[in-house]
């Protein structure tokens, strides 16, 4: 009797730690694009205006609002809020600004104006 209940242990184990460990999920599913895009950004507000080829988008996500932080002494735009498209893309229209964001597990663009100030990104992983 005890082999048998240790046997039935180990399956349903087994079945737990596999069905946890699905690796076909599709990271648009986790609502969650943190990391980093590298590719072309830009900054202009009356002070400044910076352009970068080789620059870096760091996104994270903290509740329902996306924070951009740039390289090269960009200012961080932040509190960005996302509608989900069919596509696995996630589109800003809004958040106290202009303009459009997307992103998807792949492409960061960024063409938004808040402030009178102008972020722009056009970026990859």
């Amino acid at each position: 009797m005890k082999s048998i209940i240790k046997v039935l242990g180990v399956l349903l184990l087994a079945v737990f730690i596999f069905s946890s460990c699905s690796k076909d999920k599709d990271p648009a599913d986790t609502d969650l694009f943190a990391g980093t895009f590298r590719g072309n950004i830009g900054y202009i507000d009356n002070e400044k205006n910076i352009s970068q080829d080789n620059g870096s988008v760091f996104v994270t996500k903290v509740g329902a609002n996306y924070n951009f932080r740039f390289s090269d002494g960009i200012p961080d735009l932040t509190g960005v809020e996302f509608t989900r498209s069919d596509d696995n893309t996630y589109t800003s229209t809004g958040s106290n600004g202009t303009g459009i964001i997307t992103i998807n597990k792949d492409q960061l663009s960024i063409a938004f104006t808040r402030d009178g100030r102008a972020w722009s990104a056009d970026c990859q992983r």
